[in-house]
């Protein structure tokens, strides 16, 4: 098991009395990541839309009513809790939806935490800098996720984000867990990397309890081989993001912060002043 952190971030030894928020619990990913939660036997909350998205739960999970795109209804999601795990996703390609969802969730779930203290995990894309390729042309949805990682980066959070290849596309022999930094995939095709969704929300949950965990951006796909039992020194091996960064380690330095939107430039402010 990887070592365990507490609230503040440090090692925390009694870490099934932790409450963990899961964003987009309904999600192919989501669902996981809340059995996976409630496996480990943390208290897990799940954020839903509407109360009849909670029959889609696993047994044992807390829904709790919210709407993403409304900071004013999260009050209740966040009160408490000790780690928040993201994986949520815009249920279209439209450049709104993906601002309003992909980004604005990450922004509201951090202002409704407020001072709060919280760990977080963040799950994104694999090629989220390929800013030129044909989906971000498209939906601008890659550039949104980043926007979203800068938001975490800035919160001065303990957080780690997971950005994970295609999902399912591994062969059948494929569970050892590849971590790398830099996103250098560009084929915008399974053949950047491919990853089981069981294993994306493994990995998921376990950073939240990890230090060697924190402050750390990565790809993660699976190659031919067995699946890790210990992930504490796949995540120790990783460089992390530089202090005070905006983007990952390693990460292409194509999409400058002084050409950004001016909302968003006055949200990585709010974020830096909690």
């Amino acid at each position: 098991m990887s070592q365990q952190l507490g609230r503040d971030g440090r090692p925390d030894v009694n870490d099934n009395s932790l409450t963990v928020l899961v964003v987009g619990a309904t999600g192919s990913i989501g669902r996981l990541v809340v059995a996976e939660s409630l496996a480990r036997g943390y208290a897990t909350r799940a954020l839903v839309r509407d109360a009849a998205r909670a029959r889609q739960l696993p047994a044992g999970a807390e829904p709790v009513v919210g709407d993403l795109t409304r900071v004013d209804t999260l009050g209740g999601a966040v009160d408490g809790i000790d780690a928040v795990i993201f994986t949520h996703g815009a249920p279209d390609g439209g450049k709104e939806a993906m601002e309003a969802v992909d980004y604005g969730a990450v922004r509201n779930i951090l202002a409704a935490l407020n001072e709060r203290p919280s760990r977080i995990a963040l799950m994104t894309s694999i090629g989220i800098t390929n800013r030129t390729g044909r989906f971000n042309s498209a939906t601008e949805a890659l550039d949104w996720k980043r926007r979203a990682e800068r938001l975490v980066r800035a919160s001065g959070r303990p957080y780690t984000i997971v950005r994970p290849g295609w999902f399912d596309y591994n062969k059948p022999d494929e569970h050892q867990i590849v971590l790398t930094q830099g996103d250098k995939p560009r084929t915008e095709s399974p053949s950047d990397g491919a990853i089981a969704r069981q294993q994306i929300a493994q990995v998921l949950v376990d950073s939240i309890t990890s230090d060697a965990a924190d402050h750390k951006t990565f790809d993660l796909v699976a190659e031919r081989g067995p699946a890790p039992t210990d992930l504490t020194p796949l995540f120790a091996a990783l460089e992390a993001d530089p202090a005070d960064a905006l983007d990952g380690v390693q990460d292409p330095t194509n999409m400058p912060v002084e050409a950004e939107p001016q909302r968003v430039r006055d949200d990585l402010t709010e974020v830096r002043q909690v």
